[in-house]
């Protein structure tokens, strides 16, 4: 190696110490669908209507600009599931469970414009085990459905991730 060349630093020197490690919520503010310390993020707010705990829906207004189109005047597509994704994902929180996107089934019915205040619905539909079944789409101002979703979440063993320190206890 030459004088002016320098080593790269090791694995060890890059990585955050364990004992400095962001916790769950913490991680969680970063988010890109929702979370208030992601920059780049869309920063969603939910509202959840928890009067029937076994059925919660989650809802969203939001207006996007240019920054996520994809066709001219249009979201992009994998933005358009990245906001199915995230209200069906914020069900989770409601149903006292973390959990990961398995599936995702996204229908897109009509292009979803951008500058226009839209509406962003998930609802549970149904458990089964640690499979949790939602739906979500995304409605224009006169109702009219853009584009719908499906998903499949799969619940993480709260034991796992106390032992990953994730968590405070795996009750």
């Amino acid at each position: 190696m030459l004088p002016s060349q320098s080593m790269p630093p090791s694995n060890d020197s890059r990585h955050t110490p364990a004992s400095m490690d962001p916790s769950l919520e913490e991680r969680a503010n970063h988010c890109f669908g929702c979370g208030p310390n992601n920059p780049q993020g869309l920063h969603l707010v939910f509202y959840t209507d928890e009067t029937l705990p076994q059925s919660p829906v989650a809802t969203a207004d939001f207006q996007l600009d240019r920054m996520h189109e994809g066709p001219p005047g249009y979201v992009h597509g994998g933005i358009v599931a990245t906001l199915l994704d995230e209200a069906m994902s914020k069900l989770n929180r409601s149903l006292d469970v973390l959990a990961v996107t398995r599936r995702l089934e996204v229908d897109y019915l009509r292009p979803v414009p951008l500058h226009q205040k839209l509406k962003l619905v998930g609802r549970h539909s149904h458990r089964e085990g640690r499979k949790l079944f939602h739906h979500a789409e995304i409605l224009a101002p006169d109702g009219t459905a853009l584009a719908k979703a499906r998903g499949v979440f799969i619940q993480l063993d709260k034991a796992l991730l106390a032992r990953a320190g994730l968590t405070e206890s795996g009750s």
